[in-house]
């Protein structure tokens, strides 16, 4: 018990005492390592873990952050049922042995009077789970805004100004040297790296490899919903890109030939597709062939639960 007490993180819930912390990490000459979560945790999250005391060559204090961002929800999202169980969290971060902090803020955010002018009645568009009053509300947010488009900016409007603006308030105030993103939510990651480019954050970005199940179905905290038929239909999703991937390197490098039998998998499997789209990696620009680097991107429903995955692949000379 004694050995185990020792690694237990440190739990911090305000921002003044996070950024202190920080600070005085550094001046003890180690690098600050964060990892953002929006809790319930698993495996997935911590690889991030890994890879972020990886990513240091000398002493490093590793941060997670457990902070559910309602900016990223619109009001028709999944806000009130997205799992949680911070207690749990603890215990797994502890058993690593290498978490130093947890921030969990209780807010990061700053809230309007209720008898404020409504920012949905204002915008009359649709707006995020946090802007329900006016007043001095929190009104200040980053938008990447062409790497934003797209992908799941199609069908989620306001989910990556959500993140870019959380991601960059958990940057001041925890004033990390490293931050770490797993490339599941591929998107997410290039956006984070094209915010940090764009604003001069002197924070290094790392992308981190996909973590599955071992029946091949990527981890996320969004799984625990699934029911048992649904879980199985969803295999269906990293077959497909497997079977997508060995096709380009086999010479099938026209994208819509591909990204069609991508989509009749899935339906064939009962999943509703909301996309499925291959993209240059940096860029994210869809390509006509897979001539060059680039990723293909899924995201469907299997009953109330939505999914995404990818499958990175590099160039392919053949034009078959």
């Amino acid at each position: 018990m004694a050995a185990a007490a020792v690694h237990e993180p440190e739990v911090i819930r305000d921002k003044a005492a996070m950024r202190t912390w920080s600070r005085r990490r550094r001046a003890e000459g180690k690098a600050v390592a964060l990892v953002p979560t929006m809790g319930f945790l698993h495996e997935g999250h911590l690889s991030l873990v890994s890879a972020a005391v990886a990513a240091s060559a000398g002493p490093v204090a590793v941060v997670v952050s457990i902070y559910l961002n309602p900016s990223q929800f619109a009001p028709t999202e999944d806000l009130a049922t997205y799992p949680s169980d911070f207690a749990g969290d603890l215990r797994k971060l502890a058993a690593t042995g290498v978490v130093a902090a947890v921030f969990c803020p209780p807010d990061l955010y700053v809230r309007g009077s209720a008898d404020g002018p409504s920012a949905a009645g204002v915008s009359g568009g649709v707006v995020s789970c946090l802007e329900d009053a006016g007043g001095h509300a929190h009104e200040t947010w980053v938008r990447v805004e062409r790497l934003e488009k797209g992908l799941c900016g199609s069908s989620r409007p306001v989910f990556f100004r959500g993140v870019a603006t959380v991601v960059a308030k958990l940057f001041n105030v925890v004033e990390p040297d490293v931050a770490v993103f797993g490339k599941k939510d591929y998107q997410q990651w290039r956006i984070i790296c094209r915010m940090v480019r764009d604003l001069d954050f002197a924070i290094q970005i790392v992308g981190s490899e996909i973590v599955r199940e071992a029946d091949g179905l990527a981890m996320s905290s969004r799984n625990v919903n699934l029911s048992h038929e649904d879980r199985e239909k969803a295999l269906s999703i990293s077959r497909s890109l497997v079977d997508a991937r060995t096709a380009a390197l086999n010479g099938s490098n026209h994208s819509q030939q591909i990204k069609d039998q991508i989509v009749q998998t899935l339906t064939e499997a009962g999943g509703q597709v909301d996309y499925v789209e291959i993209v240059e990696q940096e860029s994210l620009v869809p390509v006509e062939r897979m001539d060059r680097p680039c990723v293909i991107c899924v995201a469907a429903w299997f009953g109330k639960v939505r999914l995404i995955d990818n499958i990175e692949i590099q160039s392919t000379s053949s034009d078959r």
